[in-house]
């Protein structure tokens, strides 16, 4: 019966080795946090935007349905969202225009202030939104697999302890 063997390196450990004789100073354990970390977000990225097209959405749009699904009930003002998201009215315009065209969200008068606009999540719009989610989740369910759920809970330990190092040091 053969047995299955799995790596014990990956293609990081190569350019480290690689690294580490370029640049004797170089910290390859740091280095090689940073590559993987980068190396997974990039992975997690191009999954979540395959995902995304799967469900007829862009990143960006997702977005914005996240931002409305974490607003108080499920609405928001346009600049609200352009805030939150980073985006410039004329952006957040046409990402808009595309959503409401979707049936995903709904434009209507704010009625606490006669010239504004209030956004909200259409039952479609919030649809959408939990089926992306959910089946993105599903694959990252996949990946995290490879550890076991104690190795699981070690690793968000450590990387929380890296985010709050990063929120010390830049203020959120």
């Amino acid at each position: 019966m053969a047995t299955e063997t799995h790596p014990t390196q990956d293609h990081i450990d190569a350019r480290l080795e690689q690294l580490g004789c370029d640049l004797p100073d170089l910290d390859v354990d740091v280095e090689g946090i940073v590559e993987r970390i980068q190396g997974l977000e990039r992975r997690l990225r191009l999954a979540l935007e395959e995902t995304l097209e799967e469900h007829g959405l862009s990143y960006g749009e997702w977005r914005l349905l996240c931002s409305l699904r974490r607003a108080p009930a499920f609405s928001s003002t346009p600049g609200e969202l352009s805030s939150k998201l980073e985006l410039s009215s004329g952006a957040m315009t046409n990402r808009l225009d595309r959503l409401e065209r979707a049936g995903l969200i709904r434009r209507h008068p704010d009625p606490s202030d006669r010239r504004g606009v209030r956004v909200e999540l259409t039952a479609p719009g919030n649809e959408a939104w939990v089926e992306s989610t959910n089946a993105q989740a599903i694959k990252e369910a996949l990946i995290a697999a490879a550890l076991s759920k104690r190795e699981q809970h070690q690793l968000n330990g450590l990387l929380r302890k890296l985010m709050l190092e990063f929120e010390r040091s830049d203020g959120g």
